[in-house]
Parts: C-alpha cells; sequence; structure tokens
C-alpha cells in the first residue's frame, strides 16, 4: 500500500515534448514522446457500512513502465494520491482490485484509480459510492491529533470527539499499525469516554518504522473513526556526522563527501561501487558487486553513480537498513529514514526542490524550484528498466530504499526527485529495476 501523506495540493506538471522527423518527401513530422498512462476506475462493489471493493484497469502505459498503481479516495471530490488516502496494488498494465476498509457508515466517498510511470501519473474517471448505515442511529465525529513526542518506541497522540451521535461514547482512544486504515482490531489505547480532546501515549513500537494512526469513538451505533495520520520512530543511530566531512571507501580509495541533514548523515554523492555489467545484463549472486553505468558509459558513473537492482543492493538479504553495498560504518536507508529525511526538509511537498542539485548543468529545464539548502545535492542519474533500457537522465533521480513492500515482495520503497516539480515522489517499483544508492552513516 502507498504511503498516504498530508501535503499541500500540486498539480503535477507533465512536460510532453516532441522529436521531429522528416519522411521521405522532406514532409516534417511530429512523433510524440512517452505520455502518463491511460486507465479506467472500476464501479465499487461488496459495499458495507466499512468498507467497498474498487479498482481499475490501465490500458496503456504511455510507452513507460506503469511501476505504481491503485485507488485514491476520500470525501472530498477529485481525490489524488498526494491529499488523500491511497490504496496501491501492484504495478503494470491490466485490471486490478482494491480492498478499502475502516471507512465511516451512511458517508460518500469519491475515489479514482490511479497509474504512475517516469513521466508521471494519469488518473481514471472519478466515481463514488455510499457505505450502508449501521441501523443503530448516527455515529460519534472525532478527529485524530498531530503526532508529537516520537521517540523509537513512542509517540503521543489523541483525539477530539465533537459529537457523540445519538448515544453516549462509551470508547474512545488511537489505533495504530504499520498498515494504513488501522482499525481497532490493530493496537490501540483506551482513554476514557464521552465528548471532548483527549491525550494517547503509543508504545511498543519498533524503531526507524512508518505507522499509521487514528483516532476512534465507539457508541452504540458502532465506531468512528478520525483522518489518518502518519509516522515513522527514529532510529538507534542517528548522531548526525560528528565532524566527519569525507569517506574513504577502503574497498576502491573512492572519497565521498557527506552531508548532515537533521540527526542523520548521508551521503552527498551517489554510490559508485562495483564492476560494472552491460544493462542488458541482470545482476547476480556471485559474491562480486556489480552496477550498471548509464548507457554502459563507466563516465557516467563517474558523475552520477552506478545504478544497482534492489536484491544486488542489499547483498541478497532482506532487512531494514541493512549495509549491503555501502562501506563499514554505513548503511542502505530504510523507507523510514527517507520519510524523516523528506518530513525534516518540509515535507513531501517541498523536500525535492531542497534535495536538488541548482542549475541545468545536470537537471533538464525547468529544474522547478530547486535551491540545494539541505547540501544533498541530487543528480538525474536516471534509471535502468527492467528490459535493460536506460531511461531519463536529466529528469530524474531514483533513490532505493532498503524497505520491500510486504503486500507486493517484487517491489521496494523508493525516492524519486523529479526536474519539473519541488516534490520527493514516494514509489514502489520492481526490485529488477536499476536506481540510484545513497548511503546513510550507522
Amino acid at each position: 500500500m502507498r504511503t498516504p501523506r498530508t501535503i499541500s495540493f500540486f498539480a503535477v506538471l507533465v512536460i510532453v515534448t516532441v522529436a521531429v522527423t522528416y519522411n521521405s518527401c522532406n514532409k516534417k513530422e511530429e512523433t510524440p514522446t512517452n505520455t502518463v498512462p491511460v486507465l479506467s476506475t472500476k464501479i465499487a462493489a461488496d459495499i458495507t457500512n466499512s468498507s467497498a471493493t474498487v479498482g481499475g484497469v490501465v490500458t496503456a502505459d504511455g510507452g513507460a513502465t506503469v511501476i505504481d498503481r491503485g485507488v485514491c479516495f476520500g470525501t472530498s471530490s477529485n481525490p489524488n494520491i498526494y491529499d488523500d488516502l491511497t490504496i496501491q496494488s501492484g504495478s503494470g498494465v491490466g485490471a486490478f482490485d482494491c480492498s478499502i476498509v475502516a471507512l465511516n457508515q451512511s458517508t460518500m466517498y469519491y475515489y479514482r484509480a490511479y497509474a504512475m510511470n517516469s513521466v508521471g501519473i494519469g488518473y481514471g474517471d472519478e466515481k463514488s459510492f455510499t457505505t450502508q448505515g449501521g441501523g443503530g442511529g448516527d455515529l460519534p465525529t472525532v478527529s485524530t491529533s498531530s503526532i508529537s513526542n516520537i521517540t523509537e518506541t513512542t509517540a503521543t497522540c489523541g483525539g477530539d470527539v465533537t459529537d457523540q451521535g445519538t448515544s453516549s461514547v462509551t470508547a474512545r482512544g488511537v489505533c495504530w499499525s504499520t498498515s494504513v486504515n488501522p482499525t481497532t482490531s490493530d493496537s490501540h489505547t483506551s482513554d476514557g469516554s464521552g465528548t471532548g480532546s483527549f491525550t494517547s501515549a503509543i508504545t511498543g513500537l519498533s524503531s526507524s518504522t512508518s505507522y499509521y494512526v487514528k483516532a476512534y469513538a465507539t457508541n452504540s451505533a458502532g465506531t468512528a473513526y478520525g483522518n489518518q495520520q502518519s509516522f515513522a520512530t527514529s532510529g538507534g543511530s542517528g548522531t548526525g556526522c560528528q565532524g566527519i566531512t569525507t569517506i574513504t571507501d577502503p574497498r576502491d580509495g573512492q572519497v565521498y563527501p557527506t552531508v548532515e541533514i537533521g540527526n542523520q548523515c548521508w551521503f552527498k554523492e551517489n554510490l559508485n561501487v562495483g564492476t560494472r555489467i552491460n544493462g542488458n545484463q541482470n545482476q547476480t549472486d556471485d559474491g562480486i558487486i556489480q552496477k550498471y553505468c548509464y548507457l554502459d558509459d563507466e563516465n557516467l558513473c563517474d558523475t552520477y553513480g552506478g545504478l544497482y537492482q534492489w536484491n544486488e543492493m542489499m547483498q541478497y538479504v532482506t532487512n531494514n537498513s541493512t549495509k549491503g553495498i555501502c562501506p563499514v560504518g554505513w548503511h542502505l536507508p530504510s523507507n523510514a529514514e527517507l520519510i524523516f529525511l523528506t518530513d525534516f526538509l518540509g515535507g513531501f511537498f517541498e523536500a525535492g526542490g531542497k534535495m536538488k542539485a541548482t542549475g541545468n548543468t545536470y537537471w533538464a529545464p525547468p529544474n522547478s524550484g530547486a535551491t540545494n539548502s539541505c547540501g544533498f545535492t541530487g543528480l538525474p542519474g536516471g534509471y535502468r528498466n527492467d528490459v535493460g533500457q536506460f531511461l531519463d537522465m536529466s529528469f530524474t533521480a531514483n533513490f532505493w530504499s532498503s524497505s520491500q513492500v510486504e503486500e507486493t515482495p517484487s517491489s521496494a520503497y523508493a525516492d524519486n526527485l523529479y526536474h519539473n516539480a519541488t516534490w520527493a515522489n514516494k514509489t514502489i517499483p520492481g526490485k529488477i529495476l536499476g536506481l540510484s544508492v545513497r548511503c546513510v552513516k550507522d
């Protein structure tokens, strides 16, 4: 499932260029380049008072691999993947279904299918459905408080019951899970009864892990849920660079500058380690670190770093924050650590501009909002696709996390920066793709 984030609205800028060719009569022709995917939205089925089945059909990938697809939904019209809840459902073309749970009864929801490729995001037609009534009166009205006091294993949240419904609120609190749409069947607190605000202590969490939280309130009609909040617990390290400005990789003598962002210490350049193989080959578990260089050009690795399939990067283990192909004392960032990075930089919507190298030496115009104010110096190294082609240099920067997707273990979480946007987008590409790698200090 895609991580739902609350950010300011942003209209995705999709720049579609044309390549000019000439036919045998010397007549000028225009050949369009890749576009966003084309898809439709399925009619909702199996509607209950708290759940529904929705889905879509991706009929064309736009000429670039569909790396993420699913359904976004909310109680306002025109839901999108940035402002509303999203259920992810694999990748590629074809039909798919999603199950939405923990909905409020007697409520109209708007939804539409989405699909993402390297060009951008396509949406299907908007549809709506109304959940069934509970048959026992009106549910309470409750909202979820913001998250605070986050540590490795605890956090503080809470809520506000503004209307008890048609009967008294007998239980209230918050529920949480590592998956979206938590319910009281998941971990939860019990924080009294009645209306008004309350504070909840969330305990027993794992470090460097993403969580989703909702307030709840129960009366005789059933249980109502507030808006969803998300957060990530801190890691066991997070001590910054401690005066370290460069790191020399003892394996090949390469020197990487470092940058401290918040309490994290990051490589300031993409990792470039290993023996180059051609893009038409898959990297293998043979005891030798293998890398791709864009267009099979070693000189481009010197500038943009290597590109690695997820399993090669992980050195064929599946542990979050593993060392993988990073030097000793450094590790591959988990999805939670990437979330911390973007949150520290002002959130999903703003972080990309602060992470991108400025100007158009590397990035294609317009390089929207690029300030590199945090010193991350993201370069658009493109990626290697699932059939061995190299795409999108100058247009995208794509960074693996060490966190695979539980629902689709052939995919893993990644962060993407774009030449025509300021946001740092969370995607879940297939592990077979070749992406860039940054290391973070233990």
